[in-house]
């Protein structure tokens, strides 16, 4: 489905970073950051040039190879890993910061996938997540159908 989706030579979400993590990334420690769902680039490039060391996971190799293209196009490197989120191994004690910017997973994956976020952030490392919630459905502009994949405080 994403390999689809980005297989355009425009950037489907652009190549500006997201509004809440352009106004939040500074309460991320300096250092390793890992960007889950990354897609085509645009947060993981914005956190590079602002001097941290990024890694972008993301399940679709097309989205990977135009985010390779567009650090290319910024000056800065980021490390491109093509993973499903249900398997990959963040490590243990390994990341500065994780961001989570849109990445619509099934609770039941999510969940697992937060235990995870947890074990692989250093002590003082932070979680940034950005999320649709299930009042989202009301207004049908973003974020899918199904209230499975958007996230409440409670789940978080």
């Amino acid at each position: 489905m994403w390999d689809e989706r980005y297989s355009t030579d425009d950037y489907v979400y652009g190549k500006a970073p997201n509004t809440f993590l352009e106004e939040r990334y500074s309460v991320i420690p300096k250092g390793k950051v890992l960007s889950l769902a990354e897609g085509e680039g645009r947060n993981a490039v914005f956190l590079a040039r602002q001097g941290y060391s990024v890694t972008a996971v993301d399940s679709s190799q097309v989205g990977l190879r135009k985010a390779g293209k567009l650090a290319e196009e910024n000056g800065v490197t980021i490390g491109l890993i093509h993973a499903d989120l249900a398997s990959f191994d963040m490590g243990e004690n390994r990341w500065d910061g994780i961001i989570s910017i849109f990445c619509p997973l099934p609770a039941s994956i999510r969940k697992m996938v937060h235990r995870k976020v947890v074990a692989g952030l250093k002590p003082n490392g932070v979680f940034l997540v950005e999320a649709y919630t299930p009042d989202q459905l009301r207004y049908g502009t973003g974020g899918g159908k199904s209230a499975d994949t958007m996230t409440t405080r409670e789940s978080l």
